[in-house]
């Protein structure tokens, strides 16, 4: 079954379960992907879709230190709610020892040193680990080995 399929069969789920935090977030991911879409005058496939959903994960990470700044606790939860439920369509995440064998293992194939290599180490790592690793983990890993 494609994801675009899993989230609307989630989708007709949750709307009969009364459970509204995952019938929102689906329904705003499914939206999402339909803009995309729309945008761009493509059909999305899988890993199209584990892209939209992996940036939206990403903002709500991004935007939780602020609410917590603020001490707004109920925004904080909701978007730990809508962050598990999000996470559930991405691929299992990369442990440590994984990412660090990959980021090494492409800095020396590619015989790349000095930290003015940054750019050409993380475009070569990025997509390797499209969805599976945070961008920053990446980014460390590389400055470690390129320093």
């Amino acid at each position: 079954m494609s994801l675009k399929a899993q989230l609307s069969e989630d989708f007709k789920a949750a709307m009969k379960a009364h459970d509204t935090i995952r019938k929102n977030t689906v329904q705003m991911v499914k939206a999402r992907v339909l803009q995309v879409e729309k945008d761009n005058h493509i059909e999305l496939d899988d890993q199209g879709v584990i892209e939209v959903i992996a940036k939206e994960v990403k903002q709500r990470r991004d935007s939780l230190p602020e609410y917590e700044k603020s001490g707004r606790e109920d925004l904080v939860e909701g978007l730990n709610q809508e962050i598990a439920v999000l996470t559930e369509y991405l691929p299992a995440p990369l442990s440590e020892e994984e990412l660090d064998a990959i980021v090494k293992e492409t800095i020396e194939e590619l015989s790349l040193s000095g930290i003015q290599n940054i750019g050409k180490a993380m475009s070569a790592v990025l997509p390797k680990v499209k969805g599976k690793a945070d961008g920053k983990a990446v980014n460390e890993l590389v400055r470690k080995y390129l320093a």
